[in-house]
């Protein structure tokens, strides 16, 4: 269960205000102290504790995924989606761990190599499947249609599957062959005498750039990329609640993956217009409602313009003063991740005559002298 989980910045020992770099010294520093093969008579406890800091890792190095994961924990955020149940939840990537059989599952020839890929000393490019890369795009929305909910359709370019090969990149009718020298692992491997011994190493295959396949005849339509370019407009739905910089997440409508690995996701950044009437803070609507003398000073009763279009009738006490606040109780945003709903809350603005006839500033003066008070009186200037 995900209330199980510990805080991914407790796991890295690391301040929520860290920087990239502070969370990569952090994950360096216990991947290496973590991993199965520097604990061999500790490896299933080890295990479990290199796959939850690389979870850890995973999250928090990820921008758009560290900023979703401060905002919604490790729920995710549950009432956001689309098509293909766009919901978004973190996963450690490194499902069938108990599966692992070694440095070479994690890219490392031997334990020495950890160091050299930890620390910039060399890369190793992985030959198996791969997730495709996500795309990141940005929706304009009204400030109803946060209140409310709507439906956007998003265009995109993306890459999508070569129909003509089928995304192996070789022309059809033939195949890849694997490649002789590194037998279609895409890396070789070295040993190399140290002054501590021997130790063995890899890099990628020269021979087929480590893919571990070589294509004799290209593909004409892809040109041996495995892909084609895409305009493909997608139908996303944003949730009542959602306020100005949160995401929506489609799972599966990024870029392909490689060798048949998963497809990326698309990340939807959304921003709220501005309203001329309403503000939001928190889940609460707030605005001014203009109400007249009379009506302020006698009770009056008004209509409330709602965000939704409806009015809502209210009482407003005799006595009111400028600037007093009413509460509409649930009226405000819904909470995209609950039931619960914010308030409406309006600020009172007596309006007070600007022009009176003669008539009108009779009555008030007789008002005010009923009041025991005196009517206004126009005061020189301070050295006048």
């Amino acid at each position: 269960m995900a209330d199980q989980k510990r805080d991914y910045y407790e796991v890295l020992g690391i301040d929520k205000n860290a920087s990239d770099e502070e969370i990569r010294r952090a994950y360096r520093k216990l991947a290496k102290k973590y991993h199965p093969d520097a604990n061999p008579d500790n490896k299933k406890e080890a295990e479990a504790k290199f796959k939850e800091v690389s979870e850890a890792y995973e999250v928090l190095s990820d921008k758009q995924k560290r900023q979703m994961y401060d905002q919604f924990g490790h729920e995710g955020p549950q009432g956001f989606g689309g098509q293909n149940g766009g919901y978004y939840s973190y996963g450690s990537g490194f499902d069938g761990f108990s599966g692992f059989s070694g440095f070479d599952d994690f890219g490392f020839g031997s334990f020495g190599d950890i160091f050299s890929a930890a620390f910039g000393g060399g890369t190793h490019r992985k030959s198996g499947p791969r997730k495709g890369a996500d795309l990141r795009i940005n929706t304009e929305i009204t400030f109803e249609e946060s209140y409310l909910g709507t439906e956007k359709n998003i265009n995109i370019n993306r890459n999508k599957e070569c129909p003509s090969c089928n995304g192996t990149g070789a022309k059809r009718g033939t195949n890849p062959q694997t490649c002789q020298v590194c037998n279609g692992t895409g890396k070789i491997k070295q040993v190399v005498t140290t002054p501590f011994g021997q130790m063995s190493t890899q890099k990628v295959c020269s021979n087929c750039g480590g893919e571990g396949k070589i294509i004799k005849e290209v593909c004409p339509e892809c040109r041996g990329k495995g892909n084609v370019r895409e305009s493909a407009k997608i139908k996303v739905k944003i949730p009542a609640g959602i306020a100005d910089g949160q995401i929506v997440v489609l799972r599966g409508e990024g870029e392909p993956g490689v060798k048949n690995g998963p497809k990326g996701d698309l990340y939807i950044n959304v921003h709220v217009k501005k309203h001329s009437i309403y503000t939001r803070k928190s889940d609460h609507v707030l605005c001014d409602i203009p109400i007249t003398f009379t009506g302020a000073t006698l009770g009056t009763e008004i209509e409330v313009p709602m965000v939704d279009g409806t009015k809502e009738k209210y009482k407003i006490p005799e006595g009111t003063q400028t600037g007093t606040k009413f509460v509409l109780k649930g009226k405000g945003f819904k909470s995209v991740n609950s039931n619960w709903k914010g308030d409406f809350v309006f600020t009172v603005v007596v309006q007070v005559p600007k022009k009176l006839t003669a008539e009108q500033r009779e009555l008030i003066n007789k008002l005010a002298v009923t009041m025991n008070e005196q009517p206004p009186i126009k005061k020189k200037g301070i050295f006048g």
